[in-house]
């Protein structure tokens, strides 16, 4: 706390100031220069060569890319018997990642660089559910480099990253193409300068990480809360079958899946100045931690905020402060909309 000076009115600059991303988690695996974990003028660089692929056609072809998958993956369910429906997710969103990054649809062939970079992430996204990943987790937090079974993990991911990397450098058709490693291996800076191989390589495993198991995780979950809430389950499944106001009921159901349970609890920036909150103020430097699942389930922002209920966005678009599973300002997620288009082609 302090009380020299005249610091900031309650919320000034926040949205402005640095972020605890460069502290993640994921920094031992991502790296220190990806656009997840960088900050300042190296974030806002990473942010500008990476926006292209977000937006315009990119959406269009992500869009049907999503459609395909879901169509593939949904076509080899059982009928009759209860599954697992997790690892059903992960095996859409896995595929999407694989074709929108990479360019390779359906099952890359087999012993090829994007069919082992397929597998490895496969096993690793496995195997970090396990204790002993948690465990993991805790000796590498605050690490700028991985340590022991996180260690040797990584080596597999960036061993068959950096083989499609040089692949693909000598592919003869690199400026038709328009996966997302393609085009970073055209673009460059306002320096003129290209990519080099460890940009790339922290750059694609952030999109791969960052893109595979959040989607999945939100999808699991928004079909956890449809199972336990018939009715809405119901009403979703009467207008897809009816087609009568569909889209509407499956975008209401994924915005309230995502409400009620974001895969994302936290987000964190460092305040740049004094920073006042109400009664607190706190000193240049300070961390602040932003609870999404708290906002997320404010009595004053939501009426009866621990009840699954989509019909509450029929007539109500996400507020920008209110419902923040994507994060907010300069760092909300790159592949917002893409996230969202995967939902609902998946509910669909």
């Amino acid at each position: 706390m302090t009380s020299g000076g005249r610091p900031p009115r309650c919320g000034q600059s926040l949205t402005q100031v640095p972020s605890l991303t460069a502290e993640s988690p994921l920094r031992p695996i991502v790296g220190g220069d990806s656009v997840l974990t960088a900050n300042g003028p190296r974030h806002l660089r990473q942010r500008k060569l990476l926006l292209p692929a977000f937006h315009g056609y990119a959406i269009e072809r992500y869009v049907e890319m999503i459609r395909e998958a879901s169509e593939r993956e949904i076509d080899s369910w059982p009928l009759n018997r209860p599954f697992a429906l997790a690892p059903r997710m992960q095996a859409i969103t896995l595929d999407v990642i694989m074709s929108g990054i990479f360019g390779i649809d359906g099952q890359p062939a087999q012993g090829s660089v994007e069919s082992r970079l397929r597998t490895t992430v496969k096993q690793l996204t496995a195997a970090s559910t396990s204790p002993l990943a948690g465990i993991g987790e805790l000796m590498n937090f605050g690490r700028e480099e991985p340590v022991g079974l996180m260690r040797r993990g990584v080596a597999l991911l960036d061993r068959a990253t950096y083989r499609v990397i040089a692949q693909r450098r000598q592919a003869a058709d690199l400026a038709d193409r328009s996966d997302i490693l393609s085009l970073l291996l055209e673009a460059k800076t306002e320096d003129g300068e290209l990519l080099s191989d460890k940009e790339l390589r922290d750059e694609l495993i952030t999109l791969v990480l960052a893109g595979h198991e959040t989607t999945a995780n939100s999808l699991a979950w928004t079909w956890e809360r449809l199972l336990r809430n018939p009715d809405a389950y119901d009403t979703l499944r009467e207008a897809v079958r009816s087609e009568e106001k569909a889209e509407e009921v499956i975008e209401a159901t994924i915005t309230e899946g995502m409400r009620s349970r974001p895969v994302i609890p936290i987000i964190g920036r460092r305040v740049a100045v004094p920073w006042r909150l109400g009664e607190y103020v706190l000193p240049a430097g300070t961390g602040v931690s932003v609870s999404i699942l708290l906002v997320h389930h404010r009595e004053d922002l939501y009426e009866e905020p621990f009840t699954f209920r989509p019909e509450r966005w029929a007539d109500r678009k996400p507020g920008t402060y209110e419902w923040i599973p994507f994060g907010g300002g300069t760092r909300r997620c790159l592949g917002a909309h893409v996230a969202a288009q995967a939902s609902l082609k998946s509910e669909s």
